[in-house]
């Protein structure tokens, strides 16, 4: 994946550096250096498994520029969702929504001690809604842990859910989806001194943070390293907390999420910079609501095509190295 260094605006977040490290250099490439301090991307000795999936040149926002109006005009005569009061695109006339974020997520969706809301994720909601109708005055935030999003669409509980939400055949059965917005990739955060860690296949007989809803730390199981040890917790948050105090020895999610966190503190723990999946992040809508899929999806490619995501992850996404990809295409996904 190609990257290029971007600055981090978190609440209360000074910028710092971070090195996002394997287990020892090789001159990887995909090494950068930003304004904020330098990040070393480095590459294990040991081989890259070879079921890795090599993340995806995503599309070019030329292509996402031409979607807004068709997008629009098909939200606007196609009917609402089956079972729901209101589609979203009726919803959003009304000048409210509830939206499903997560609240632990530096970079992505952080609740702040005064109640404000800060990340990337947070502003693709705030996006989507204006062009929904809804000012940002008229969002009420509702925390959705990744166990909870479904649920939450199912229930009515929130009108769309945005939170590092992976589109999935198995969630498409009972969700529908616009995106993807962002392709991010599975990795590993770990202790900063650690150097038996370098990827997926050095798991067996480690013990690796299992969140509720999550399927990364299976995908390892199933696929990586059948003798892995799963400790379920309730978020990322707690655990970081556990890999802090020793109770694990790895938390895998997407990078960008982990890269998140270890920029809180980079004396403490590194992502290992061994991506092996691709994580398409969509926009969670009520099933059958294909006004409101097809509008959601006009709007991410607007927001791609007129520079607001790109300027959104420059102000998000931070002083851990990570760096901006390649916009992918949206589209209305059920």
């Amino acid at each position: 994946m190609r990257l290029r260094n971007v600055g981090l605006a978190i609440a209360g977040i000074v910028t710092v550096a971070l090195a996002v490290t394997g287990c020892s250099e090789t001159g990887s490439s995909s090494g950068s250096t930003s304004a904020g301090g330098s990040a070393a991307a480095t590459s294990c000795t040991k081989a890259a498994p070879s079921t890795v999936a090599s993340p995806s040149a995503a599309a070019s926002s030329a292509a996402a520029s031409s979607a807004p109006a068709a997008a629009s005009s098909a939200a606007s005569s196609a009917p609402a969702a089956s079972g729901s009061a209101a589609g979203l695109v009726d919803k959003g006339k009304g000048g409210t929504l509830t939206i499903g974020v997560k609240f632990d997520q530096p970079g992505l969706g952080l609740k702040s001690a005064d109640g404000t809301m800060s990340g990337f994720d947070v502003e693709v909601a705030k996006y989507v809604a204006k062009k929904l109708g809804v000012e940002e005055s008229g969002i009420t935030w509702k925390e959705t842990p990744s166990a909870q999003r479904e649920t939450a669409l199912q229930n009515q509980e929130v009108d769309f859910v945005v939170a590092t939400y992976s589109i999935t055949d198995k969630r498409k059965q009972v969700v529908d989806f616009a995106g993807p917005y962002f392709i991010a990739h599975q990795d590993l955060l770990v202790k900063s001194d650690n150097t038996s860690i370098c990827g997926p296949n050095d798991l067996d007989g480690k013990l690796l943070c299992s969140v509720k809803g999550s399927t990364s730390a299976q995908r390892i199981k199933d696929t990586f390293s059948t003798d892995v040890q799963l400790k379920e917790y309730g978020g990322y948050s707690d655990c970081v907390q556990a890999l802090k105090t020793g109770a694990v020895d790895a938390v895998t999610t997407d990078d960008v999420i982990l890269a998140g966190y270890a920029a809180q503190s980079p004396n403490d723990y590194k992502v290992v910079g061994n991506g092996f999946s691709n994580e398409n992040y969509g926009v969670g809508i009520h099933k059958g609501d294909t006004a409101g899929t097809a509008a959601v999806s006009a709007a991410l490619a607007e927001m791609i095509s007129d520079g607001s995501w790109e300027k959104a992850l420059k102000d998000t996404v931070g002083p851990s190295g990570y760096t901006i990809p390649a916009p992918p295409t949206p589209s209305a996904q059920g």
